[in-house]
């Protein structure tokens, strides 16, 4: 008699959530339908009874890595700049959590938890009295401050011996580039403190008058 199989049963939610392990750990590059097959223990053809392909795991994956929790109800609280700000940083935090995501965002359909964190802002704008004239470049400047500030976070990698090296050499260079050798820019890492400064300034274009 065949032994039973420990695995749990293969199921889309289990796909997904093993998919976002797996891109966690090996990034974009890393995800193959093998190699997704191989950890949860199961054939690559039995995948295609819950995902249409890669590209499908791909989209549920990423929507599945951006689900917003925990926010409070638009519509309901009158500090709507306290909402943005918590919208936006919890957005932010997600993608951190799951640095593919933020290079994965632009290129991929827009899954329901995706569409319900934009939802979430458009109203939240529009009841601080952003005009429907000006919601949409209001929500994609927002989006692009978002997603330029994750990037650069992810993707800026360097040691403190290497901003250390790098502010020096600017120091030499001062003559050329004085604001910035005196701003210290180069050892400036704080970047849960750039990013709400950041945000308070778009938020302050967006204030009532």
């Amino acid at each position: 008699m065949q032994e039973a199989s420990s695995e749990p049963p293969l199921s889309r939610e289990r796909i997904v959530a093993v998919a976002v392990e797996l891109l966690d750990a090996q990034g974009i590059d890393g995800l193959t339908m093998r190699r997704l097959a191989d950890r949860l223990g199961s054939g690559v053809m039995s995948l295609y009874w819950h995902v249409d392909n890669k590209e499908d795991v791909f989209d549920l994956a990423l929507d599945s890595a951006l689900e917003h929790r925990g926010s409070p109800e638009t519509g309901e609280s009158p500090d709507w700049r306290g909402d943005v700000v918590h919208m936006l940083e919890d957005w932010r935090a997600r993608m951190l959590r799951h640095p593919w995501s933020a290079s994965l965002l632009p290129r991929r359909a827009l899954g329901p938890n995706i569409l319900r964190r934009l939802e979430m802002l458009s109203k939240t704008l529009s009841r601080a009295g952003v005009a429907d004239a000006d919601l949409n470049a209001a929500i994609w400047s927002l989006w692009n401050y978002v997603m330029g500030a994750t990037l650069t976070r992810a993707s800026f990698d360097l040691s403190e011996e290497d901003r250390a090296a790098a502010q020096q050499r600017l120091t030499h260079l001062s003559e050329h580039y004085p604001t910035i050798e005196r701003s210290r820019l180069l050892l400036d890492n704080d970047w849960d403190g750039a990013f709400r400064k950041g945000l308070d300034f778009l938020l302050d274009g967006l204030s009532p008058r």
